[in-house]
């Protein structure tokens, strides 16, 4: 494996039984950025995830997570990785600086770094003044930073994040995020899986999962650009008339209403869509004003997966 990526694998496949969570995926992740997993709930995110970190061998396919092939290096890779699951799985019943000290003995950290290493995070993530209370009664944020700490304290070379930031509040996302940055300032490899756009929007890189496979793979600002689409945006008189007319046609994809204005994703081959467009909205009766405009990365995802819609949580 080069050592400029962190993670690299090849035909990554897992099945359960006849169903097939994850179908041949090829990943090269590099060191030292954050990179994402965007799908829906059952793509396949949390399955490649656990495959990753040597929790579940792969059917197929093969993986190098820092420079260590998984699972049959999983044991020393993951003295190197921090991980942290979808829910709280720190200790209810202890208190914020008892279940940094469990994890301390988890981690085997040397008791000459050991009070340095919890005092570090208890001030990091701004946890100083809840050390003395249970975790069972921390609010939804701050579990996310107890948690965060936890998974960091033996200061990993590779986080993995598994929908992190489910269940906070805004602000409380925002300042998660703050603290991966500078995780990844540091030289921390993240990879995190999320179904959020706003979060994936903020991913150096970003892997696009759809029914176990890689739908689509870049950067947030790439995948935009280079969308396999032509996006509209459609201001109508009426907009339910208007939407049920576009979705009867064979050259549209998706048709999404925000407000008073149609949001219409067209296939890329598409011919004058513009004007196709105003042509069949003008004969139908419908007035309405159609531009085209910037693809965002919800447009990525529907077009890239072929829905918007969440899929049955079977692999997650």
């Amino acid at each position: 494996m080069a050592g400029d990526f962190a993670v690299e694998t090849h035909g990554l496949t897992r099945r359960f039984g006849k169903f097939t969570a994850v179908d041949g995926i090829d990943l090269r992740i590099p060191r030292g950025k954050i990179y994402g997993f965007l799908g829906p709930n059952g793509s396949g995110k949390s399955t490649t995830i656990r495959m990753l970190c040597g929790l579940l061998e792969p059917s197929a396919g093969e993986a190098r997570v820092l420079g260590h092939s998984v699972p049959r290096e999983a044991e020393t890779l993951r003295r190197k990785i921090g991980y942290m699951t979808q829910s709280f799985s720190l200790y209810a019943d202890l208190t914020v600086s008892e279940n940094l000290e469990f994890m301390a003995e988890v981690f085997t950290l040397p008791s000459a770094r050991r009070e340095a290493r919890i005092q570090g995070a208890l001030e990091r993530y701004f946890l100083k003044a809840l050390r003395q209370q249970r975790a069972g009664t921390l609010s939804g944020g701050q579990k996310q930073r107890l948690a965060l700490a936890a998974a960091t304290l033996h200061e990993p070379e590779m986080l993995f994040l598994d929908e992190p930031t489910s269940a906070v509040d805004p602000q409380s996302r925002r300042d998660f995020w703050d603290r991966l940055f500078d995780l990844a300032a540091d030289g921390t490899t993240i990879l995190v899986t999320t179904h959020l756009m706003d979060e994936a929007e903020r991913c150096h890189g970003l892997a696009i999962i759809s029914g176990g496979k890689l739908a689509a793979e870049g950067s947030p600002q790439d995948l935009m650009q280079h969308i396999d689409a032509l996006v509209l945006e459609i201001d109508p008189k009426d907009p339910r008339k208007a939407s049920d007319l576009l979705r009867r046609q064979p050259y549209v994809k998706s048709v999404t209403q925000i407000g008073n204005h149609l949001h219409a994703l067209l296939k890329k081959d598409t011919r004058d869509g513009v004007r196709q467009v105003q042509a069949l909205l003008k004969q139908e009766g419908v007035e309405a004003g159609v531009r085209e405009t910037h693809a965002d990365l919800e447009d990525v995802f529907v077009a890239s997966t072929g829905s918007g819609e969440a899929g049955d949580d079977r692999a997650d």
